[in-house]
């Protein structure tokens, strides 16, 4: 049996973190000893204490095809850590690093690189705003340059 599921990472539950609360979607029938032996051994910290909580499935209805659906309810696990540990995958603050790019032109520029919490790559289209050269005022600005970064 899988005992975490996933994390649960949303404003509330990051909220949490500061005072050591970690939040994970675990399997309906995990008992609160199983949830903390599971995020002692994965995450190799000191459970103080586990809070569950289980979600009721839902009936919702679609309007235009007029049918009903049920959703599935789900167990909540809040785990309490010794202070001054952490989980890593909870990162508040994304990594920013500074990347040159060069441009077509060979004009180098300074940008700010972001990571998010799961270290996806971030993909930024600019557009130039200068005129170009010798062109008449009110032209509108052609280039574009499209920044990939990340890994």
């Amino acid at each position: 049996m899988i005992v975490l599921r996933k994390p649960i990472v949303t404003e509330k539950s990051m909220k949490f973190t500061d005072n050591s609360l970690y939040t994970f979607l675990v399997d309906k029938h995990a008992s609160k000893p199983q949830i903390a032996k599971a995020v002692a051994d994965q995450f190799k910290v000191d459970v103080v204490s586990v809070k569950t909580i289980i979600v009721k499935g839902e009936v919702k209805f679609q309007r235009r095809v007029r049918k009903s659906y049920f959703t599935k309810g789900f167990k909540k696990a809040m785990v309490q850590l010794k202070s001054g540990q952490k989980i890593s995958i909870f990162e508040q603050a994304p990594e920013e690093n500074e990347v040159t790019v060069t441009t077509a032109e060979g004009e180098p520029i300074v940008m700010k690189e972001k990571k998010d919490i799961f270290r996806n790559t971030k993909v930024k289209i600019e557009k130039g705003s200068a005129r170009p050269a010798g062109g008449a005022p009110g032209v509108a600005p052609t280039t574009q340059r499209k920044v990939i970064t990340g890994k």
